[in-house]
């Protein structure tokens, strides 16, 4: 009797967990996909790339079963793939990072070219929005548009404050600030708007040119921390096939996954010490 009662408490005990596991998995998974089809929308959408939350959704969801797979039959080992797919779960945000900076640094190379075409258009007679309209139809994307949503903007009666403050917002750059505040202060204290947007143009390209100089100076640095964080991988790598017995233990026992662990934190720490040193901020 004492048997059956407690056979009964364990299939009771199982039975909870395995609905308690499904329903905190489902609730997981709905919170993941919204927060991955939010970021991707918000993201893309400042980066005038109207590409479906959905659709990346799903090769998202294929990419990780993919990787799960590829791991999971090369090292045989299913902690590492799990880890390895939990890891790729959370990149899609730094990857949509990494794509606004790049915009953003794009955008800010193309700032001065564009003030320049303004300021000639202007010192020919053009107003303002006949000078901006002029340089959308000659320059490349990212200016061409942020400047064109700018003027679409004046057109559905935004102010002007307001519509540069949202490019702001949406590039939110020291030189495109810069070039923002110069625009307002002349259009509400007035003056020669033509040569103030020359002096900013001469400015932003003078800092363009000791930025360029500074990266070329630390260019040997930054590779130096690339190749030292990937050289105990590449090891690794290394050793894994000429010594698969001994290493598979790092993939299989806990004491192996402790030190992976440790040794990739180290080496993120130790590159982003590296990254740290090397960049200069002018």
């Amino acid at each position: 009797m004492s048997s059956f009662i407690i056979m009964a408490l364990v299939g009771v005990t199982v039975t909870l967990l395995i609905y308690g596991g499904n329903f905190v998995s489902r609730d997981l998974a709905k919170k993941y996909r919204e927060t991955f089809t939010h970021a991707a929308k918000v993201s893309l959408s400042d980066m005038f790339l109207f590409i479906e939350p959905q659709k990346l959704f799903m090769l998202n969801i294929v990419g990780m079963v993919v990787l799960f797979f590829i791991v999971w039959a090369y090292s045989g080992a299913i902690v590492l793939a799990i880890i390895l797919v939990s890891i790729f779960a959370f990149l899609p945000p730094y990857f949509y990072r990494y794509l606004q900076r790049r915009r953003n640094k794009l955008f800010i190379k193309q700032l001065p070219d564009a003030l320049n075409m303004v300021c000639a258009s202007m010192r020919s007679g053009a107003s303002l929005t006949n000078a901006l309209e002029a340089m959308v139809q000659e320059q490349e994307a990212p200016v061409r548009q942020e400047f064109s949503l700018f003027l679409r903007e004046q057109r559905l009666g935004v102010d002007f404050n307001e519509g540069l403050n949202n490019m702001l917002t949406r590039i939110p750059e020291l030189d495109l600030k810069l070039v923002v505040s110069g625009m307002q202060i002349s259009k509400e204290v007035g003056g020669n708007l033509a040569e103030t947007l020359e002096r900013l143009a001469d400015t932003l390209r003078r800092k363009l040119e000791m930025e360029g100089k500074i990266d070329a100076l630390t260019g040997q640095g930054k590779m130096q921390g690339i190749v030292m964080t990937a050289l105990p991988v590449f090891i690794g790598f290394i050793l894994y096939h000429m010594e698969p017995v001994h290493m598979t233990r790092l993939f299989t026992e806990p004491m192996g996954w402790a030190v992976l662990a440790i040794t990739a934190i180290m080496l993120y720490v130790g590159y982003i010490f590296i990254r740290k040193i090397v960049n200069i901020d002018v």
